[in-house]
Formats: structure tokens, sequence, C-alpha cells
């Protein structure tokens, strides 16, 4: 009985294994996947910088581009940055510019213009500017352009507009020489001109173009010829009964745009008057 009460008691100790400091309870996750959703946003973004055209990507961006106004509380305000809330105007959905003042400036206006319908806008001004064309070549039902007046007409439609182009030749110069008096051909060309294009409002603007002298001057005279010419011109139209407020600019460019290799050929002798798109 003594030597079995001398024994001493058994001790288990149980150590449980440590996970290292733990994994903090998962903080990291969340940060991660936010990495990952930006980085892959990023991506994504170039990749549709690198596959849209600039008008698609106009069209994108326009598409976030608010158009009307969905409460009558806004966070704007009228202090240092310059915002205005609904109640400041009276709210005018306008379509394609969104919620403006009556008469706004263009940098207060929300453009909502999608990239189809200033798409459809160009191809009516095409097929407006090639009704226009077909009076100006003669090949109209009751044309008024003689075939004296075709040989000095050309006319193509361009990014500005339409431009119609009269230039002299060499037997029949459109101005006098070295002066802005038009010939009695050029005058009936531009009332021609006046009054075919006066079926439209579209803004005009005029280039006059000059050919090189033979003998360098001290002060060439092409300058001012090519204006004064293009100025004419607007006078002329002006008198045929195209309303001056369409008048947008009056350019003289004298001898820097030649169409002739020959820089002293009668052809770089022209007037460009243009029908600028809308």
């Amino acid at each position: 009985m003594s030597a079995q009460g001398n024994v001493a008691p058994i001790i288990i100790k149980k150590k449980k294994s440590g996970g290292g400091d733990g994994h903090h309870g998962g903080a990291w996750k969340v940060a991660y996947a936010d990495f990952v959703t930006a980085m892959m946003a990023f991506f994504m973004l170039m990749w549709l910088l690198n596959a849209t055209t600039e008008k698609q990507r106009k069209g994108l961006a326009d598409y976030f581009s608010p158009t009307i106004p969905l409460s009558r509380v806004s966070g704007g305000g009228n202090g240092a940055f310059s915002g205005d809330s609904m109640f400041t105007e009276e709210i005018k959905p306008q379509n394609g510019t969104g919620a403006s003042d009556v008469n706004p400036a263009d940098a207060q206006q929300a453009k909502g213009d999608s990239g189809v319908e200033q798409d459809k806008d160009r191809e009516a001004a095409d097929e407006q500017f090639r009704a226009l064309e077909e009076q100006l070549k003669g090949r109209g039902g009751e044309s008024m352009v003689s075939i004296e007046m075709a040989q000095h007409i050309i006319t193509r439609v361009t990014d500005e507009g339409l431009v119609v182009e009269l230039f002299d030749t060499e037997d029949s110069p459109l101005f006098k020489e070295g002066t802005a008096e038009p010939t009695l051909l050029f005058r009936d060309i531009v009332q021609m001109v006046s009054r075919v294009t006066g079926v439209v409002e579209n803004n005009i603007a005029i280039g006059g173009h000059t050919r090189s002298n033979a003998v360098v001057v001290a002060n060439n005279p092409v300058w001012e010829l090519s204006h004064s010419r293009a100025n004419a011109t607007r006078i002329m139209l002006e008198t045929g009964g195209t309303v001056s407020k369409r008048m947008h600019r009056v350019t003289g460019h004298a001898d820097r745009k030649l169409t002739d290799t020959n820089p002293m050929s009668a052809r770089n002798n022209r007037i460009e008057i243009i029908l600028l798109r809308k």
C-alpha cells in the first residue's frame, strides 16, 4: 500500500500547434480582389481604346453624358465650381443638348448626341450637296449653266462642305489681268451660283487664289490681289441675292495653294466658294 501511495500522478499535456500569425481575418483577400478588379478594368479600357474608332469612342462617351434631369434636386451649386442646381434655371430637356438654360453657352451644354444621329445628318447634307452639284454642272432638266460656264466650274464634297471652284482657262480669264475687276462671264457665273445656292442656308466661305508672277518683285501683289478678288466675289454674291449673314469668311491665299504643277499656269487663278457644313 505504501509503494502504491508513493507513485507520482501521470500528467498528460496536449500542445496545439500554432499556425503562425494567422491570416489576419482575411482582409488581404478583399484588397487583392479590389486590385485584380482594377487591373481588369484597366486592361479592358486599353483594349477598347485600341479596338474602336474615334467616332465610336465619341459615341461611347456621349452615351454616359447626361441628357435629361432625373430629379429636381441637384448636387451642383453656384459657388466656386460654377455649378448650377436644378432650381437655378427652368429646366427644359432638349434632345441632343441635355438639360440647360434657355440660351446656354456651349460649355454649359450636356452633349447627348450619338454617332448615329451625326451620321444621318452628314448623309442628308451630302445628298443635298450632290443635288446642288448636279445643278452647278448643268445636268439638271432646266439647267441655268451654259457650256461656256461649265468649262470654268469644278465641284467636290469635302469634310468642310461643298467646294465650288471657279477657275481661269488660258483663253478665258475670269478677271482682267492683274486686277480684281471681273469679266462679264464671271459675273454671270457668280449670279448663277447665287441662284443655285439660294435654296440652302449654309454659311459660305470664299477663298481667292492666284498664280505666281514670272518675275520676283519686292512687293509681291498676289496677297492683295487674291483677297481683292475674293471680296469682289462676295459683293457679287450678295448683289445676286445671297444673304450677307451667310458670309462666314473671305480669305486671300495668294499663290500658296497651286493646283497646276506650273506655278504660272492660268489654272491657278481661281475662286473657291465653299458651302460650309452646319
